[in-house]
């Protein structure tokens, strides 16, 4: 099977990805056989508490919360056409992930207004805690568990009816990558209400789901995904560095294609449901 697109990568213009390098990871796009990579840069508008990151991010840190540098877009843009001349037979497509985009509204759009993006994917990476803002993993040793999950859940369908700018939605398994070990493995069946409604409001509001292959997908929430109407999956290795990209994703196609999606039209679209 030949591999889908890579539809979540972050290179240098990526503000946590130190490693990142747009020009080797096209490299090695041409290498893997990769017809389409989409650069996909964080757009992170909101502070966050720093957590284990304080250390090494110390210079984006103040009074222990992040904030994360704005994308230096005419410097992105200018990188994606260097490549796009350099690889002409690789489709790269811009893009962004933008954290919590529906607590971002003016502030996206302005940055949406300033250049094409091919895909946009909305992510939701922090919660409300308190007065602040963290992310799961800073959550999991103060709250609940199961109630950090929930509420990431919850907020889902507040994401999708607050910003119509993303259309991809990534990582919907995001906290079970930080799931407490003493927890583990997690469960999907013990949120299945939520999950649900979560995924029937991104099939209504007509978005993607992404398939991140960071952490697998465990099928059933794929599964779930067709039952509440979901029509369309990308895929995403949500590499960080050049080595990382492609990962997954035969597996992920492979899983896909065995709940009924297919590739639509051309490379760089989102698989679409089977009739």
């Amino acid at each position: 099977m030949e591999l889908p697109a890579d539809g979540h990568v972050h290179s240098e213009w990526s503000w946590d990805a130190d490693l990142g390098a747009m020009d080797a990871t096209c490299a090695r796009a041409v290498a893997l056989g990769l017809s389409v990579v989409a650069f996909t840069e964080h757009v992170d508008f909101t502070p966050f508490r720093a957590g284990f990151l304080a250390e090494k991010f110390a210079h984006l840190v103040v009074d222990g919360t992040l904030i994360a540098p704005e994308l230096d877009l005419a410097g992105y843009l200018e990188s994606i056409e260097k490549c796009r001349a350099k690889y002409p037979d690789l489709r790269i497509l811009t893009g962004m992930e933008v954290g919590q985009p529906h607590r971002h509204v003016s502030e996206v759009a302005d940055l949406l207004a300033k250049g094409t993006f091919d895909r946009v994917i909305g992510s939701l990476h922090c919660l409300p805690d308190g007065d602040e803002y963290a992310e799961p993993w800073e959550l999991f040793p103060h709250h609940p568990a199961d109630a950090v999950f929930r509420e990431y859940l919850l907020e889902i369908p507040r994401m999708v009816s607050g910003s119509d700018a993303f259309n991809v939605f990534g990582h919907i398994d995001y906290p079970v990558r930080s799931w407490p070990d003493a927890l583990r493995p997690f469960d999907p069946y013990a949120f299945e209400d939520e999950f649900r409604q979560a995924l029937k409001a991104l099939a209504d509001g007509e978005r993607a789901l992404e398939i991140n292959t960071r952490l697998p997908l465990d099928a059933t929430i794929l599964a779930w995904w067709r039952e509440e109407g979901g029509q369309r999956v990308t895929f995403g290795s949500d590499a960080h560095l050049p080595q990382a990209l492609g990962a997954g994703l035969a597996d992920a196609a492979a899983m896909a294609e065995a709940h009924g999606f297919r590739p639509d039209a051309k490379p760089e679209y989102s698989w679409i449901r089977a009739k």
